[in-house]
């Protein structure tokens, strides 16, 4: 937000949720009927829009919040980023998907291989 505030720029904050399936290693997942997981997961996805949400007002920064089911988050960052005209894309440095996140993040990587946006890794 404050790098926002300081080149007066709209942000679009995008949360990913993957689809349930039943043939799975995320123990949640396994333990939760399509219907339970998908209120969680829309529970945990309005918390997290809306913080970001609050922080951006707090801050006076424009703020659109986006929420896509999607298989494979990077490729929704990557569309999300085109079809919103964003000219960056801001990722954490962190992920949780094999060994390439101890490096920097499996979706972050995924996202600097294939996108033609610049993307800005912030750790």
């Amino acid at each position: 937000m404050a790098l926002a505030k300081r080149i007066g720029a709209k942000v679009t904050v995008l949360t990913v949720l993957p689809p349930f399936r039943t043939l799975t290693t995320d123990t949640q997942m396994i333990e939760d009927t399509p219907a339970q997981y998908e209120t969680r997961m829309q529970e945990h996805a309005d918390r997290t829009l809306g913080a970001v949400a609050a922080a951006a007002q707090g801050a006076g920064v424009e703020c659109e919040t986006v929420q896509v089911e999607h298989e494979y988050p990077y490729q929704t960052i990557i569309a999300t980023a085109g079809s919103k005209g964003c000219n960056l894309i801001v990722m954490a440095s962190h992920g949780r998907h094999g060994i390439s996140a101890i490096v920097l993040g499996g979706e972050t990587i995924k996202a600097l291989t294939h996108c033609k946006i610049p993307v800005l890794v912030h750790r």
